[in-house]
């Protein structure tokens, strides 16, 4: 199971990379469409930790553990996605 940790990782470092990001941005609008992405990022991080623990484990109390991660990491990773179309849809009628 040597996928669920490298994917983990790889979400973490794009998690602190879009946070990075926003300190060096201007635009309030490209700082919400980045921080979107950033939500994404750690909703992907929280679901796939979930699933490593308890694939690890494999007990009960880790079940619901991981089942509880991978709830809360659903719900933040369809809430980036939703703030991430809608700031997408801003930023190219801007530019229009």
């Amino acid at each position: 199971m040597f996928i669920f940790p490298m994917v983990i990782v790889i979400s973490l470092v794009m998690y602190v990379f879009f946070k990075v990001k926003i300190l060096s941005l201007k635009d309030t609008l490209m700082m919400r469409y980045t921080n979107a992405k950033a939500r994404i990022s750690l909703g992907l991080l929280i679901i796939f930790f979930g699933i490593n623990q308890y694939l690890f484990y494999e007990t009960q109390l880790s079940l619901f553990i991981g089942i509880i991660f991978l709830f809360f990491g659903f719900i933040q990773a369809q809430y980036g996605y939703k703030l991430f179309k809608h700031f997408r849809q801003e930023i190219l009628a801007q530019t229009t």
